[in-house]
């Protein structure tokens, strides 16, 4: 499939050279014009020529005639701009300087301020992903895509799933949001991925720290905020196809997007299939408790996968209004590595190495659907938001049905399915009580409804509802110094429902005899929790640098698992227990940010310190359920620092370095591991990116090679049953062009992509394969096309 799409372009591109020889390049960079800092988003037109000013601030337009010309720049944040060039050969890169507006446009409030400089008056730590970003750096899910940014890790779980880790902590202490409503499926599994289609996404902020201020309970972490795409130009009608093929795992993927919109009615959709087969790693032999599995040309049996995803919204806006309503649905079915689900395996029947790409069991089904309303309001000085969610998740895991203990052959393979519901409503206003003052208040509402089936029992049945509301003050003291405070409340309530084997378990009874029972795995209990949380720091601009201070105090629930669960998990072949007597979790957290910017060079330092009073965690004990060992929820005292910094200088014209590292240090300071770490705690990691851009090559235009260095240190941190992870170097290369084919306004954008380029064999501590001896994946080129229409 490459070489039929490099073939194809290569022939229509000669073709297209031969008739643009008197056709000319514009080039240019638009930059803020009191700080010097690059625009992003701008929109630059020329007649019916179009372009957008990239992270860098950097835009190209082809095609374009020897001559006078006429660009007009635009962007939400800034006043609209004309000037006139004269194109020719040889042309200098033009720079055009935009300054701030304080109109406030029909889709946002802007107040007088750009995004940019907001973010900097803000005291919270977070960090921007841009839709360049996402593009350049696609990786098999959104979660491998951002890991790429200091302090963000993943678990992965295979080559198509993953979930987010925010300075070492994740499952349900980070968030993940998505226009504006908290993604909720079954994020305290292992092995459960995350349910979003990274495709038509535009922008994403990082919070690294506690942000339960904000977002509430789930969010002691760190938040990974999807935010809403902007609204399409008026009278506008876009689209895109990305084709996507990689090597490692034969994927093969295809995502279309279009949206379009008339005066003030506007909608957008998008469809994505994905097809993969079992993904390689660089040995042929994986050792599980002391048995060794053969693999078959380098295959992890059974990881082949597919997904099938849908989006659509539809939305309307006018000078003081704004509602989209958006539908989707997320569907995949996908393989688990048949040896690390119990030592059974070795007596299936089923012939694992058949194919790379059926989907043999184990395997797990996921849908998950949403629909989401947002609305916003402006009334005078006041911006009202409203927030409505209802997700369905629907997830079926299914194992060999055979005998363990007393529990006879199962009827089918349905080992365990979770159904859960979910209602949210938010509403937030944010209102000016004077110029130095900026208040917003709101409240969160959710209520979920779970439930169970399937032969394998781990978690009960449960409800759970919160209500929290919160308020905080934005004080500008002067107009480089800001105090941010605020507190939150939150209260909810956890009703989990009993739950008795279907099969008759023998016991010992007291007087010496024996009996057949049918054993009660789980209460009906309710449960309550509430807790305070608050946030306050100071934001200083001294010119071309900001810094930082926060001090936060967050808190979580615990969940169903950690209270309720009594059951073997055969997928990590131990029993869990649950305690009901856990305390949520309480995080304190203070956080610092130092970023220096100027043109050409920029450095920034990211340092915090972290207290828990009770993180919760699941310890192994010295007890064992028939022969399998208990693993119980308990609670300790944890005490963590660590931080991230950057760098990045453009050496000469075309090239540029970025440099980040990124640490975390855990201690335990109470509880059966005092004195340890935490697990799945990532070791020391650095990452060295060198960009070049080269000269137009025919027909692919402004291309650019980069190549990535990372290291990650020894892990020799750990916390038993964990092993040590040994450290590792990769290297990974890209290639990114636009292609202008058609000789039109709007190039194909085309990357070859080549991970792991010696093929190294290595460790992720992060990875949940890793407790099982299986090493991350090995080489892989991938080629991905997007054309615009």
């Amino acid at each position: 499939m490459i070489k039929l799409i490099l073939s194809i372009c290569l022939c229509v591109g000669l073709y297209s050279i031969s008739f643009a020889q008197n056709l000319f390049q514009i080039k240019g960079n638009i930059l803020d014009a009191t700080t010097s800092q690059p625009v992003e988003g701008a929109s630059v037109v020329s007649g019916n020529l179009f372009s957008t000013s990239s992270s860098k601030g950097s835009f190209v337009i082809n095609n374009v005639s020897e001559g006078s010309h006429t660009l007009t720049i635009n962007h939400i944040s800034y006043a609209p701009k004309t000037i006139a060039i004269h194109v020719r050969a040889n042309m200098e890169v033009i720079t055009v300087l935009l300054s701030e507006t304080s109109n406030t446009l029909e889709e946002v409030a802007i107040q007088g301020k750009s995004a940019t400089r907001k973010n900097k008056e803000s005291s919270i730590v977070t960090h921007i992903v841009t839709e360049e970003f996402l593009e350049n750096n696609r990786e098999n899910s959104l979660m491998q895509t951002l890991s790429k940014i200091p302090g963000v890790s993943t678990i992965n779980i295979g080559s198509g799933q993953s979930k987010p880790v925010i300075r070492g902590l994740g499952f349900n202490r980070v968030a993940v949001v998505q226009n504006g409503i908290k993604h909720e499926a079954q994020q305290w599994g292992n092995d459960h991925g995350l349910e979003i289609d990274q495709y038509g996404i535009e922008n994403i902020q990082i919070i690294k720290g506690p942000a339960s201020l904000l977002y509430g309970s789930d969010a002691i972490a760190g938040v990974v905020d999807i935010q809403p795409s902007k609204i399409p130009q008026k009278n506008s009608f876009d689209g895109e196809v990305n084709l996507l093929a990689e090597t490692n795992n034969d994927l093969l993927g295809i995502s279309t997007g279009i949206e379009s919109r008339k005066e003030k009615l506007f909608y957008r959709g998008r469809i994505t299939y994905r097809d993969y087969a079992d993904y390689k790693v660089p040995t042929d032999k994986i050792n599980y408790e002391n048995y060794i599995f053969d693999l078959y040309d380098n295959n992890l049996r059974n990881t082949a996968g597919r997904e099938f995803n849908a989006s659509f919204s539809i939305g309307y806006v006018t000078d003081n209004f704004k509602s989209e309503t958006f539908f989707s649905n997320v569907n995949a079915k996908n393989g688990f590595f048949a040896n690390a689900h119990g030592l059974e395996v070795r007596t299936s029947s089923i012939d694992y190495d058949s194919s790379n790409r059926d989907i043999d069991l184990p395997y797990h089904k996921v849908n998950h659907f949403k629909v989401i309303n947002n609305t916003r309001i402006n009334l005078n000085d006041h911006t009202i938001d409203i927030d409505l969610g209802f997700q369905n998740n629907h997830r079926e895991e299914h194992s060999e049905p055979v005998p363990h203990g007393y529990m006879p052959t199962p009827p089918n393979s349905e080992e365990r399915v979770f159904l859960k519901n979910t209602y949210d409503l938010n509403i937030r206003d944010a209102f000016t009580l004077n110029e130095k003052h900026d208040i917003v208040a709101g409240i969160n509402l959710e209520f979920q409804d779970n439930d169970i089936d399937g032969w394998g029992f781990l978690i009960p049945a449960y409800d759970r509802f919160t209500v929290g509301a919160f308020a905080y003050d934005q004080f500008e003291l002067n107009k480089d110094l800001h105090l941010l405070a605020g507190i939150r409340y939150d209260f909810g309530v956890m009703n989990t429902k009993s739950y008795v084997d279907w099969y008759p378990s023998t016991v010992n009874n007291e007087n010496g005899t024996t009996s057949n029972i049918y054993v009660q795995r789980a209460q009906q209990k309710s449960l309550d929790f509430g807790n305070f949380s608050a946030s306050t720091g100071i934001s200083y601009i001294n010119n071309n640098t900001t810094y930082k201070l926060n001090i936060g105090k967050s808190f979580r629930m615990p969940l169903a698992n950690e209270l309720a669960s009594d059951g073997v998990n055969y997928h990590m072949y131990r029993f869990e227990r649950g305690n009901l007597d856990l305390d949520p979790e309480t995080s304190y957290q203070l956080d610092v940010d130092i970023e220096h910017t100027q043109n050409a060079f920029s450095v920034g330092i990211s340092p915090f310190l972290n207290l828990f009073d009770n993180y919760i965690y699941l310890n192994p004990t010295s007890n064992y359920y028939e022969t399998l060992q208990i693993y119980e929820y308990t609670q300790s005292s944890v005490f963590r620092y660590g931080g991230e910094a950057k760098a990045s200088t453009t050496i000469i014209k075309n090239l540029q370095l970025d440099a980040s590292v990124a640490y975390v240090f855990s201690r335990q300071t109470s509880g059966a591991k005092k004195d340890f770490t935490l697990p799945f705690s990532p070791p020391l990691s650095g990452l060295v990116s060198a960009s070049y851009q080269l000269n137009d090559i025919g027909f692919l235009k402004t291309p650019q090679l980069i190549m990535d260095f990372k290291i990650a240190a020894a892990q020799n941190e750990i916390v038993p049953p964990e092993e040590i992870t040994p450290g590792y170097q990769l290297f990974n290369m890209s290639f990114i062009s636009k292609m202008d084919v058609f000789n039109n306004s709007k190039p194909f954008e085309v990357r070859l992509k080549l991970n792991n380029l010696f093929n190294v064999k290595y460790y992720d501590h992060t990875s949940f394969y890793r407790l099982i001896d299986v090493p991350e994946a090995g080489r892989n080129v991938s080629m991905s096309l997007n054309i615009p229409f």
